[in-house]
C-alpha cells in the first residue's frame, strides 16, 4: 500500500534493537525517515485495549473536535473518524489513554484483533508528525529479536489528543498487494503477493472490526523462493457494505507466525 500525508508534529522516534529479519510497509510508504532517540517498554508494559498504559493519562482536551476527513482506509481501532472523534472529546477524562499510544495500540492490534498472541515484543518505533511506524515481533530460539511485520499508524484527527489508527503494513520480503488498497472488492475476493522465504505456508484471513470472527478465509497455501507469487481465492461471508483488514501470515520454522501483512479493501 502506498501512502502519502502532511506532517503536524514533533517528530518522536524510538528504537529498542534491530531485528535480525525485517518488513517494511504498506507496500512503499511514502514517509520521510525518522530520527530515533529513545526506547520504548517492552510488549509486557505496554496497555492492551480497554485498560491504561502503565503511568500514563490522557491530556486534557483543549477543543472539541469534529469528524475530520481521513485519507487511509481506517482498520482498527476506530470504524470511521466520527468514532474517533467521539473518543477525542472524551480524552480529557483519561479514558483508554492508549490510544495516544502508538506502540500500545499496534501491540493491541497484533495481540488482539489479529490474535497474534505469540507476536508479543515491540522492536522499533519511529514516529514522524503524524505518521508512525512500529515493528512488532518475538524473540526467537537465540533470544534475538525478529521482526514480524511493520505496522502503520496515522492520527486519526487533529491536534494533540487525536488518537493512532492502524491503516496498514509496510512490507519486503513478504507483500500482500492483491486488492489494491483501499479497493472495492465483492466475494469471492482474489488475493496475492510475493514472498522470500522456504517452505512457507500462508494463511489469508478477512476481518471486520464489528465481528469477533474472521468473515473469511483460506486454506494453508505453500510457498516459498525469492520474490515468488502466491495467491488464493477467499469467499466474504455477509459481511458488506464495510471497511475490512485483509491480513496474510505464514510462520512454522521457530514461530507460529513469523511474517504478516495486511491491507485494508471497501465492499
Amino acid at each position: 500500500m502506498t501512502t502519502k500525508i502532511s506532517r503536524r508534529r514533533t517528530v518522536l522516534a524510538m528504537v529498542v534493537i534491530p531485528a535480525a529479519a525485517g518488513l517494511v510497509g504498506c507496500s512503499g510508504g511514502g514517509g520521510p525517515a525518522a530520527t530515533t532517540t529513545a526506547a520504548p517498554g517492552s510488549a509486557s508494559t505496554t496497555a492492551a485495549p480497554g485498560s491504561s498504559a502503565p503511568g500514563t493519562s490522557g491530556p486534557a482536551a483543549t477543543t472539541t473536535p469534529a469528524a475530520a476527513e481521513f485519507p487511509y482506509q481506517p482498520l482498527w481501532p476506530f470504524r470511521d473518524s466520527a468514532e474517533a472523534a467521539a473518543w477525542q472529546r472524551d480524552a480529557g477524562s483519561g479514558h483508554q489513554p492508549w490510544h495516544l499510544d502508538p506502540a500500545a495500540t499496534a501491540q493491541s492490534f497484533t495481540q488482539h484483533y489479529l490474535g497474534f498472541s505469540s507476536v508479543d515484543k515491540i522492536v522499533k518505533v519511529a514516529t514522524d508528525g503524524d505518521q508512525s511506524r512500529v515493528s512488532v515481533g518475538f524473540d526467537n530460539p537465540n533470544g534475538v529479536p525478529v521482526i514480524a511485520a511493520v505496522v502503520h499508524l496515522a492520527r486519526m484527527g487533529h491536534g494533540d489528543t487525536a488518537p493512532w489508527e492502524v491503516v496498514g503494513t509496510d512490507d519486503t520480503t513478504f507483500h500482500l498487494t492483491t486488492p489494491r488498497y483501499g479497493s472495492a472488492v465483492s466475494s469471492p475476493v482474489a488475493v496475492g503477493g510475493t514472498i522470500t522465504g522456504v517452505d512457507e505456508s500462508i494463511r489469508v484471513r478477512i476481518l471486520r472490526a464489528d465481528r469477533d470472527q474472521p468473515v473469511g478465509g483460506s486454506a494453508p497455501i505453500p510457498a516459498g523462493g525469492t520474490g515468488s507469487p502466491w495467491s488464493a481465492t477467499v469467499s466474504v461471508s455477509d459481511a458488506c457494505p464495510a471497511t475490512l483488514t485483509i491480513v496474510a501470515a505464514t510462520g512454522g520454522h521457530v514461530a507460529d507466525v513469523e511474517r504478516f501483512a495486511i491491507t485494508g479493501v471497501r465492499c
